[in-house]
């Protein structure tokens, strides 16, 4: 292949056979909105919209396509499916304002014998005869071969009998469908190489099927065999296991061949976002370009290594696509992980600040937690204002327990200035057992009046994108004075547990502060 010359044009047919996604549905407004970001904000080249005959839904979409698409100048790029039906189909299309059809037609011998029940020469007449109707009407033709794949395979002699009763038609482009997703690479290799040799001057598309997770590795063997273009659909919907991904096929043609399209690569990641909330399919998070995790390093020696010369990126730069390489906080990021999102945050820490956030980061992803970068801050503040306190309270030990029709319970083993007590006890919930649990061991040990719990408040740090921090915030009223203290963690108990050790410690500190005062 001249990867100098190689030009392949792109037909997106989100719109049509994405549509087919078992549960999704686009109303017309949806069809319009993801109509216009494909050929305005992507570039492009065609998109297939719809199929004829279908709803008056449907008639309602492809007509508002149309009417913007010919204020704009696009018309002559939005294609719709039809049928070889004596003009209805033609009909159909030409109300909506349309101006070109693909044609579906019977491209293996088995179709047309068993499904149609019509000779192959009776249906290319009917095909002509359509494709007459339509230059008489003024709209475009291209044409299917469905079933292209198997028709290749065990009917030959079938397919080029269609070409030679067609090639001479006006058609624009023939487009030879994996109709049930069954080649594998070499055979579409030789399939299409042989198309293009004994039709050089016909423009052939590839529109890929992935049954066998082969439709990528199809389309570059389609490009390679001399096609000029391919089909595709964004997010890879389509029927049954989908079509060939946009991003995909746009990231792989010009990296791995050199080919030449009209796709603005910065735009794929906000159009993937549209069509996925319009579709209701999530795009999975390890899906190439456009998934959620792609762009994300988890391993700290991957940071380390972008961090000293940009080791581990290769050419799917995620700025091409609209996006940002990330680095990920847990159990496996390490510290340079960790000093790259606060790099990005403006956050300097001195080394031993820095250890500490990491042990607190890699707590959480051992419970499986995802911490975010917009969480990050609030695991500094909570950190570094635990490790300047003074400890004369350790929580050694705690377990709390629940049961249906039983109350909560909690044992508690914890030192108060070098003294270990133990002490259980029942409450209206798991927190309010650990709490009447130290309150007897002040009461009942240190004869020692406990503070008041006068509020409680729960959240989700602010900003953050996960649910991987809860933060408690409890108001305590102990001597004439008020504590506010606060614990993050992941589990709601064992933050309201930690608030409740930094307002033990800052009890204590008081206290301790009040005698040397008296002494002095």
């Amino acid at each position: 292949m001249n990867s100098h010359s190689s030009i392949i044009e792109i037909m997106d047919t989100t719109l049509r056979d994405g549509e087919q996604t078992s549960g999704v549905s686009f109303v017309p407004h949806e069809k319009l909105m993801i109509a216009r970001a494909l050929l305005q904000d992507l570039n492009v080249d065609r998109i297939e919209v719809a199929s004829a005959r279908v709803s008056d839904g449907e008639k309602d979409a492809v007509t508002r396509i149309c009417k913007w698409a010919r204020r704009e100048g696009f018309l002559h790029r939005v294609e719709v499916l039809g049928f070889v039906d004596g003009g209805t189909s033609l009909n159909w299309i030409n109300d909506c304002g349309g101006v070109n059809i693909n044609l579906l037609c019977k491209g293996s011998e088995n179709h047309c014998l068993n499904q149609l029940k019509k000779t192959p020469k009776e249906h290319f007449a009917d095909i002509r005869r359509n494709i007459r109707m339509a230059q008489e009407m003024g709209i475009n033709v291209n044409v299917y071969l469905e079933d292209w794949s198997n028709g290749i395979k065990h009917s030959p002699d079938y397919v080029f009998k269609m070409m030679d009763a067609l090639k001479d038609c006006g058609i624009k482009r023939f487009m030879l469908p994996d109709t049930l997703g069954i080649l594998n690479p070499l055979e579409l290799l030789l399939f299409m190489r042989k198309m293009v040799k004994l039709y050089p001057d016909v423009h052939f598309d590839f529109h890929a099927h992935n049954d066998y997770d082969l439709a990528i590795s199809n389309v570059l063997a389609a490009v390679l065999g001399g096609c000029r273009g391919i089909h595709t659909s964004v997010n890879g919907l389509g029927e049954r296991a989908g079509n060939a991904p946009l991003a995909s096929v746009q990231a792989i043609l010009k990296d791995q061949f050199n080919a030449h399209t009209n796709i603005v690569e910065e735009r794929l990641n906000k159009v993937s976002r549209m069509v996925e909330n319009y579709s209701g399919i999530a795009i999975p998070p390890n899906r190439p370009i456009t998934g959620d995790s792609v762009f994300t390093q988890v391993a700290g020696v991957h940071a380390d290594g972008d961090n000293k010369a940009n080791l581990y990126c290769n050419d799917l730069l995620p700025e091409r696509f609209g996006r940002k390489r990330e680095y990920a906080l847990g159990k496996n990021s390490g510290k340079a992980n960790i000093l790259r999102n606060l790099e990005e945050l403006g956050l300097e820490l001195s080394p031993e600040q820095t250890r500490l956030v990491t042990e607190r980061i890699i707590e959480l992803g051992d419970k499986k937690e995802v911490v975010t970068q917009e969480d990050l801050p609030f695991i500094v503040t909570d950190v570094l204002r635990t490790a300047t306190q003074e400890e004369h309270v350790r929580l050694l030990s705690y377990m709390v327990s629940t049961a249906y029709g039983l109350k909560p319970m909690a044992v508690v083993k914890i030192e108060i200035n070098g003294c270990v007590h133990e002490m259980n006890a029942s409450g209206n919930g798991q927190f309010d057992a650990f709490v009447k649990a130290l309150k007897r061991i002040y009461m009942e040990r240190l004869d020692r009046r406990f503070p008041h719990l006068s509020n409680y408040t729960v959240s989700i740090p602010p900003g953050g994108r996960t649910d991987a921090l809860v933060q408690t915030a409890i108001t305590w009223e102990w001597n004439d004075r008020v504590y506010r203290t606060r614990g993050l963690d992941a589990d709601q108990t064992e933050a309201a547990i930690k608030a409740t050790v930094k307002m033990l410690n800052l009890m204590e500190s008081e206290l301790k502060k009040n005698k040397k005062q008296k002494v002095i």
